[in-house]
């Protein structure tokens, strides 16, 4: 997987990882587009996200494990990295309600990268919290959410 798509599918796995698409997360995306040309570059966006949400609503949190598992396997630099948590805190943060699954799950994204927690804190010192051990992180994501009605707003 390329790491345009790789950050694409970030985004869109913050999305979804609450088990709805707020109006602003989709926002988001339309102005990173604009905005960052480069980051999503020979992606077709909104072709790519409806594919995104045709598979999460197939395949639930498997779908989650699989970009998990990817991010994990990819060759990404530091800055690469660094640019993955960026697009996730934006898409976390861009309805204005942080959910525990959101954090949760940026948790298991920083876990499969091999970037320090320092590194992280000097791009982002007032993210103190999304590093914060948890007291047991299951294996399993547990959202108690389903994915079969997701959709773009």
């Amino acid at each position: 997987m390329k790491t345009n798509e790789i950050y694409l599918k970030t985004a869109f796995a913050c999305m979804a990882c609450d088990g709805e698409i707020a109006n602003e997360e989709v926002a988001l995306i339309k102005r990173i587009t604009a905005d960052e040309p480069k980051l999503f570059e020979a992606l077709d966006v909104e072709s790519t996200l409806n594919g995104y949400i045709s598979e999460i609503n197939e395949k639930g949190k498997a779908f989650l494990f699989e970009y998990l598992r990817e991010v994990a396997n990819a060759e990404l630099s530091e800055s690469e990295q660094l640019q993955i948590l960026t697009i996730a805190i934006k898409m976390i943060e861009a309805d204005e309600k942080i959910e525990y699954p959101e954090i949760a799950f940026f948790k298991k994204i920083r876990f499969k990268l091999d970037i320090s927690d320092d590194a992280i804190l000097k791009k982002f010192p007032d993210k103190q919290n999304f590093l914060l051990p948890d007291i047991m992180i299951p294996d399993e994501i547990d959202l108690n959410v389903l994915f079969d009605d997701i959709t773009l707003k």
